[in-house]
Formats: C-alpha cells, structure tokens, sequence
C-alpha cells in the first residue's frame, strides 16, 4: 500500500539557525588563523541580545562579536523594526578555555594517534533518490528556502519577505519505495506588515509563493522530479495567517537544534550529536561527514541503492568501536550487510586525524555548511577573506563540501569487484 513521508527545512533566518551560523563563523575565523585550534562555541540568540559561549584552545585573537554582527547582518537582520539587528543587537560572550580534561584525551604526540573528541555514533545515509543521493523530500524543502531567499534579496518579483521562514513537503511513495507524487507543501515566511486586512495579506502571499516561488524552484528541477508536481498539491502557506514577529525576536535560537533538518529529513538515523559550533576532533561532526561520504560512495558505486552507515567512537581512543551498514534489502549481489561494513574497514580510515586528512577538515569551511543541510551540497572551491583585530587579514582558497566528493568510486568498485 501507497505511504506519505514528510521532512522540513528552515531558512538561514529561523533563530535556530542564526545560532547555527554565528557559531561556525567563530569556527571559520579560528581555524583561519590557527589550524590547530579546538572550538566548541554555543550560540543563543533572543530580543536584541546574543550569548556566546564554550570552550576554545587557539594561538589566535578574535573579534568574536564583530564576527556576530557580521554574520547576522548577512542573514539579512539588519532593521530595527525586526527586534534584532547585526548593528544594535547585544553580543555577550562567555568564552573560556577548553578543559584540560578533554584536551588530554585527543592531543597526542603523533597526530595520527588523535583520539576521539567525545564517545557517541555517528550515521551517514545516501539514496538513488536523487541526483545528489539525499531523500528527496528534504531536498524539496531546502530548495524552497533557498530559492525564497533569492527572492528575498532580489526584493523585485516579492518584497515583503522578511528573513525567517519554514518549509515542508510531504510525497506519496509506492510500496517499492518510489515517489509517486507530491501531497503537500508547507510554506510559513516572514513578512513585514501590510496596509491591508489579514485576509487580503495572506491571500497575496499565497499566490506568490504557489505562483512565483514554487515554478522558480521546479524550473531547476529534474524533469523527473518536475513530474512529481500536480494541479492537486496541497498548499498550507502562512497557515496561522500572519507571521510578521519571527527570527530571535518570535523564537529564541540555540546552537545544534535542527539537527534533522541539518542531515537526512528523519529518513535512515541521527546518532543525536550537533554538528555546528564544533572543530573536526569533535566526531560528532567529522565522523558524520565521514559517514556520509562512505554511503555515498557505496551508493554511486552500485553496491545498494539505499544506505545506512554507522560508525561508534570512544572519547580518547584512536579506533572505531565499530561499523555497521544497512542496505534495507537493495544490495544487488549476494554479500551481507557485515561482509559489506568488513569492506568498508579495509577503504576507508576511520581514526579521526584520517578522517580530517581525507576530507580536509581543518579548513575554514564550515560557514557554508550551516543553513540548508550539511548534506547533498555542491562541492566546489570558494575563495574566503578573514580578519582579526590586530590587522593581518588573510584569503584563502577553501574546498567545500568534500565529503560530498565522488572520489572512492573506483576503490569502491575495486574492493566489491563490480
């Protein structure tokens, strides 16, 4: 019988997400200037006011509240009437050292011999489904978002948009798991006031998000996708009917609280961790990269057409407690899901100073990671600026999204004799 499943995406303006990316611009900026350093920041966010803290160990000196500002500004939070604003908002920061306690456990004298920032698991998921391996109904909902902020920052074909907003999309699967059709879409986006009744506001906001929005977004999909919209979707937008008090004035925002909607949409597992706010020892984050990178590979390789890959740590401890893999039944050959994760040990490194050489890590890329999902980005070369209070601003080349990167195919391949 036919099933729906549904995932969420919320925008770089959703308090969570403020959060999220002030606290990976500290990492961006620390990392810049010292490779080494070990970050773990926590970022609040509410009425007029932002609190920094955590645990950080760097040969650097950083502005971290104009890096706040910066960051929210970008956003988009840059009016009064917002209640938060980049320029008027309060910065408090409570930052500290990190405790020799941990530092203890991951530092060794030979960086291969690193140890585990924390104990916990860690999941990597990738699927057919599209043509970035990411469930599909997580990547509607991003595109969504992404393609409303364009709309927003054009300010031309909508111009009320204001900087928070949410999505949802809900697709009927047949019972071989293939998406069949689209059965909703949730759109709720701040906007500033209108001159007008609720009524007449919320009807002009509908009909551009169904009108203007939604064809942008479908005009870049797949045509195969593209088939999946119909003249019967569902439309819920704005559904309380105003949404004019949003952002860190309607909500606070805390750091590591979307992390669903930072991974895989509630399709195959989360181990629990946060990713943003944290350097790469911290295998909450590196760990789930590495995961993701694995399924991926596997997935683009032909081993499954679904994939799950879990990997546990030790805090302090240099190996994996171990590796499982779940292919849901999709391994076209006949191989078990524990002679497959066998495989997977011999392939990939998994101590954590491997997995931040192979994916490069200890780069200042993280930014970019922290609104729209962590996973199913483009991998792509950008150039960055960085500055810090005593002058000496640096520019650096930085590789994005490396665990994204299709390069263990052939080993893939090589290993499974495909």
């Amino acid at each position: 019988m036919a099933y729906l499943f549904t995932s969420e995406s919320v925008s770089e303006g959703h308090p969570d997400k403020v959060a999220d990316q002030i606290s990976d611009a500290l990492i961006d900026n620390f990392l810049a200037f010292d490779q080494d350093s070990k970050v773990a920041c926590e970022t609040l966010v509410t009425t007029g006011q932002v609190v920094l803290a955590g645990e950080v160990k760097s040969n650097t000196y950083l502005d971290v509240q104009k890096i706040a500002r910066d960051t929210i500004n970008k956003i988009g939070y840059t009016k009064s009437e917002y209640m938060f604003d980049g320029n008027s908002c309060g910065v408090f920061s409570a930052i500290h050292e990190q405790s020799a306690d941990i530092n203890r456990g991951v530092d060794r004298a030979s960086k291969e011999e690193q140890g585990a920032g924390d104990q916990g698991m860690m999941f990597g998921y990738a699927t057919r489904e599209t043509e970035n391996f990411m469930p599909l109904a997580l990547d509607l909902s991003h595109k969504i978002l992404i393609e409303l902020a364009e709309l927003r920052r054009e300010n031309k074909d909508i111009t009320y948009l204001r900087p928070d907003s949410k999505s949802q999309v809900t697709i009927e699967y047949s019972d071989d798991n293939t998406p069949q059709r689209i059965e909703a879409i949730v759109v709720s986006t701040q906007h500033d006031d209108f001159d007008a009744v609720d009524d007449v506001m919320l009807s002009k906001i509908r009909k551009d998000i169904v009108e203007i929005l939604i064809p942008r977004v479908v005009a870049k999909l797949p045509e195969t996708i593209q088939a999946l919209f119909n003249d019967d979707i569902k439309y819920h937008i704005n559904p309380t009917g105003k949404f004019v008090i949003g952002g860190p004035h309607g909500d606070t925002g805390l750091t590591g609280r979307k992390i669903i909607v930072d991974t895989y949409g509630g399709k195959g597992a989360h181990g629990g961790g946060a990713f943003s706010g944290k350097d790469p020892s911290k295998v909450d984050r590196s760990a789930a990269y590495a995961t993701r990178h694995i399924a991926k590979n596997l997935v683009a390789a032909g081993v499954a057409d679904e994939v799950l890959v879990q990997v546990s740590y030790a805090i302090g401890v240099v190996e994996p407690m171990g590796i499982f893999v779940d292919t849901y039944g999709t391994c076209p050959f006949n191989m078990t899901d524990g002679e497959i994760a066998q495989k997977i040990s011999k392939i990939f490194d998994m101590r954590p100073s491997a997995i931040e050489d192979r994916l490069k890590l200890r780069n200042p890329m993280y930014s970019e990671t922290a609104a729209y999902g962590h996973m199913g980005r483009k991998n792509e070369t950008v150039s960055k600026t960085f500055s810090r209070p005593n002058g000496g601003d640096i520019t650096l080349d930085v590789e994005l999204f490396t665990w994204e990167k299709l390069d263990y195919v052939d080993k893939v391949k090589a290993e499974f004799g495909l």
